[in-house]
């Protein structure tokens, strides 16, 4: 190629063009023909569709070096757009790197958001700013909003800001100004919303500020009524490049297309199999018109894998395939066949997890006709965060180091670290740091001030913060709506304790546990569950409302983390046991530095690549997410289906897929069918793996090899004795024995039809190992709840149930 014929028009300096073309190019030395096609093809509309793993930031730099040593723009008039700083820093890094010089001179390399503030801050008066306006943060945002509903007469409990600030997020993604929202909207937030908008509008303007929304909103305003602005840029920049073209919003969309008006010569970066960001605006309609928008474009398809091995690349092939809306692009690789896909059924996730736990060990030691993996060269991948918890517990318990990517650990989210304050106030009513965490938490109207006065009483009588709060409500010390809510939050802190005492009864009235000592006589009887009243704690404060009316989008997450949490509540005898626990394995993790396992949604995994990746939860309702295809339609599980692409493509050496045929939901076992997309694997590169002693040992030994979902599930799984006496106890109904007795008596002569270190379940405690037999009455050292005496006939033995 001759980028002399190309360009000898630049700045008339022929000569100088035909030297600089003349230089070596060692930037392209190692690229494969795809992608030196897409490096040297410089001038119109460019699709670059690079799949999973195929080197597109390499191509993607190489091309900027290229436009640079060839003379075909000046670093000032390249436009390079990224979706993050983390990727616009490493982009430069690489392109200092291929030049042999540290970069300098690029000022529109950037995120949109970066580069959008630069030219709103040239053109600010354009649209009623000044240039050095301020850009609000949420916080500020949220405030500003607040202020706007109270003013409106709106009441924040039923209709929060933060619901209005995601409407008007979404507006501003669809580059939306408020006379230009479509009638099909105009019934959101109460029919307010889009006044509300107009009037937030107005206020920023007033302040001199924006939202992270408006920097794009606006400059798309001002290219589209400023027409000499918007040719002044188009001259300017030459060449645009934008990388993860996938996930464009309609905003950014618009904005990329006006500056391309110009010289048309964009070169977009993406994979349309890859677009999983439908949920924050992103539009995969972006990539998939790209050739109808930009006439005459020339696609190229990077479809070289470097990353997996033959068997994951056609695994992730397989389920994508199913997608009808994408361009289109086979992988393939020179890498060696490696391990096929593993696909595995488990009993329930508590199983699920731990049998990951024992390969992640065995992976690490290189046992199992495994090689040697680093605890840095494996990750578990989930489709919602609330799963993390039975891993953390699982590797806590082992002591396997692990990290959490993309949030905090399950323990020490926001919403959770709520709930257990709640929890401690109720089991401890002195532990005044739960106190303080809860006493606002969801808002009561009580201030600095307020709170002050309930410290400031404590202190001066030396008691506790919630006796303080007591003594305030006494002497209405505090009034108004806070002083109501706080004497509603001690009244509830009361009510809850005393429900953790209960009632005392006799022993014939217990239930099958068999306790030791004088207590076997009479003991307190809770009037309800532990795990109740964890839900009755958290309805009554407020606090399940609270998320239940945020619609933001972390908000459902938050609300399956608080479930979840619930969930495991059932793996104790009551809340000081579980506060208890998670104090101690909180206590007993420090951070070494070290290596460790990694643990993160799918979403966050996007860009990662890992030698070792475990994919567990694949059921319908959980993968595919139920929420999303009720709330998107095919759309929705076509988003999913790429999610499960995305998932597959991160491993590069050894891909595992599991499921569960059973979860607790809401406190119910609840049975769940494998998902859909487990079919859509090929079966000639996917390995059914059995796990010792699940389903009777046989599955998918003896199972028809015509169906992966057949073969996998019905009919070692679904269709068996154990299946069907696990259908039985989720819907608490007795199989063959009765679950609880109100009379238990303990046979001293009977015979147990159990063995020493037999494995048995339980169905308040899970499994165990029988290591003591006396009468019917049985000593079960239980995997989760410890030591426990029972009543014979309340366990169940695994011979038929798998596990």
């Amino acid at each position: 190629m001759s980028s002399y014929d190309e360009m000898d028009a630049f700045d008339g300096a022929s000569l100088s063009a035909r030297a600089m073309a003349a230089r070596p190019q060692p930037y392209l030395d190692g690229l494969n023909p795809a992608q030196r096609e897409a490096v040297e093809k410089l001038d119109g509309p460019v699709l670059m569709l690079a799949g999973a793993g195929t080197g597109k930031t390499r191509a993607l730099t190489a091309r900027i070096v290229h436009l640079l040593m060839t003379g075909s723009a000046r670093p000032n008039e390249i436009l390079a757009v990224t979706f993050t700083n983390k990727a616009a820093r490493e982009m430069k890094k690489r392109v200092g790197q291929m030049l042999g010089q540290q970069i300098e001179g690029m000022p529109w390399l950037g995120t949109f958001h970066a580069i959008c503030v630069k030219l709103l801050r040239r053109h600010a008066e354009l649209v009623g700013l000044k240039s050095n306006f301020t850009i609000l943060d949420t916080d500020d945002q949220l405030r500003l909003l607040k202020q706007l509903v109270a003013a409106d007469g709106i009441d924040d409990k039923r209709w929060p800001a933060r619901q209005l600030a995601s409407i008007i997020d979404g507006w501003k993604n669809r580059a939306l100004t408020p006379d230009k929202v479509p009638a099909s909207d105009a019934g959101a937030y109460n029919h307010r919303g889009v006044a509300l908008y107009a009037q937030y509008q107005r206020r920023l303007i007033e302040l001199n500020a924006t939202d992270f929304g408006d920097l794009l909103l606006h400059m798309v305003t001002i290219f589209q009524t400023h027409p000499d602005v918007l040719e002044q840029y188009q001259r300017w920049f030459r060449y645009i490049l934008v990388d993860e073209y996938q996930d464009t919003n309609v905003a950014q969309y618009l904005w990329l297309r006006l500056l391309a008006g110009g010289h048309k010569n964009i070169c977009c970066v993406g994979d349309d199999d890859q677009s999983i960001y439908g949920w924050r605006g992103a539009e995969v309609g972006n990539i998939l018109r790209f050739e109808k928008d930009f006439p005459g474009a020339h696609v190229v398809r990077l479809e070289q894998n470097y990353r997996s091995t033959p068997h994951i690349l056609a695994a992730a092939s397989g389920v994508i395939e199913g997608n009808e809306g994408r361009l289109g692009k086979t992988l393939f690789t020179d890498l060696t066949e490696g391990e096929k896909v593993r696909l595995i059924g488990h009993w329930d996730g508590e199983e699920e997890a731990r049998w990951i736990g024992e390969e992640v060990e065995a992976a690490q030691r290189g046992t199992r006709g495994m090689k040697p993996f680093g605890l840095d060269q494996m990750a578990i991948l989930v489709r919602a965060s609330h799963q993390m918890r039975a891993f953390e517990d699982r590797f806590l318990t082992i002591g396997l180091p692990y990290r959490v990517i993309g949030g905090p650990r399950f323990y020490e989210r926001m919403e959770i670290r709520d709930a257990m304050a709640y929890f401690r106030i109720t089991v401890s009513p002195d532990d005044d740091l739960a106190f303080e965490r809860i006493v606002n938490t969801p808002k009561r109207g009580l201030g600095d001030k307020a709170r002050q006065t309930i410290q400031r009483v404590a202190r001066e009588n030396g008691i506790s913060l919630l006796e303080g709060a007591r003594l305030v409500v006494e002497t209405r010390a505090i009034g108004g709506k806070g002083g109501a809510a706080l004497a509603q939050l001690v009244e509830g802190i009361d009510r809850w304790g005393q429900m953790t005492k209960g009632r005392l009864i006799s022993v014939s009235e217990t239930d099958d546990v068999i306790d030791e000592g004088p207590v076997k006589l009479e003991y307190c009887h809770p009037d309800v569950s532990h795990v109740e009243l964890a839900e009755i704690i958290l309805d009554e404060s407020g606090y399940t409302a609270h998320w239940q009316n945020d619609k933001t989008p972390e908000a459902p997450g938050r609300l399956e983390n608080l479930k979840e949490l619930i969930n495991q509540l059932h793996n104790f005898e009551n809340l000081q046991g579980f506060l208890e626990h998670v104090s101690l394995i909180m206590d007993n993790e420090t951070d070494d530095g070290g290596e460790k396992v990694s643990i993160m949604t799918l979403h966050a995994a996007k860009g990662l690549e890992f030698p070792v990746v475990f994919l567990p939860g694949w059921e319908d309702g959980l993968f595919p997410s139920q929420r999303s295809m009720d709330e998107s339609g095919m759309k929705g599980l076509e988003e999913e289906r790429r999610l499960a692409y995305v998932g597959i493509t991160r491993a590069e050496e050894l891909c595992t897929i599991s499921f569960a045929a059973n979860r607790r939901v809401f406190g119910q076992w609840q049975s769940s069918m494998p998902s859909r997309f487990i079919d859509e694997l090929p079966e000639t590169h996917v390995e059914v793996l059995t796990p010792p002693g699940l389903y009777g040992g046989g599955y998918g030994a003896a199972a028809p090899t015509s169906n992966l979902h057949n073969a996998a599930a019905e009919a070692n799984v679904y269709n068996s004795p154990g299946w069907r006496r696990l259908q039985a106890r989720s819907q608490d109904r007795p199989v063959s024995q009765p679950r609880e007795s109100k009379n238990t008596v303990i046979d001293m002569s009977a015979v147990s039809s159990f063995t020493m270190g037999e494995r048995v379940f339980h169905q308040k405690f899970g499994y165990g190992a029988i290591q003591g037999i006396e009468g019917d009455k049985l000593e079960i050292a239980f995997e989760k709840a410890g030591v426990k005496k029972v009543v014979a006939k309340f366990v169940t033995g695994c011979d038929d149930i798998p596990f």
